[in-house]
């Protein structure tokens, strides 16, 4: 236990930023207007491809680490669910916006 106490104290600096970054994000979020909601986050999960490449260089560089190549392996994984979904909500946004074939 006081392990980790010590460890909170040791980083009291870097959890704080983390809890203020937390906070910064949610209320950026929930200020922003539904119509815009779609795009950016079909934009900001395309993006998430940056995590898929991280990933990759994680699993090539874990030799013998078997816990760096099974968390490398999940991040591939949801990383490419991640960009092919938001792949998917742009595309049904677009498809709203064409004429229908009569």
């Amino acid at each position: 236990m006081t392990d980790i106490m010590q460890f909170f104290w040791d980083n009291k600096d870097l959890i704080f930023i983390i809890i203020l970054s937390v906070y910064l994000g949610i209320e950026v979020i929930s200020h922003v207007p539904a119509v815009l909601h779609t795009p950016l986050m079909s934009g900001s999960n395309a993006i998430h491809g940056v995590v898929i490449i991280g990933a990759i260089i994680v699993m090539g560089h874990a030799e013998d680490n078997v816990l760096a190549l099974i968390l490398g392996f999940i991040a591939v994984i949801l990383g490419t669910l991640n960009v092919v979904g938001g792949f998917v909500v742009t595309n049904r946004m677009l498809e709203m916006f064409k004429k229908k074939k009569k």
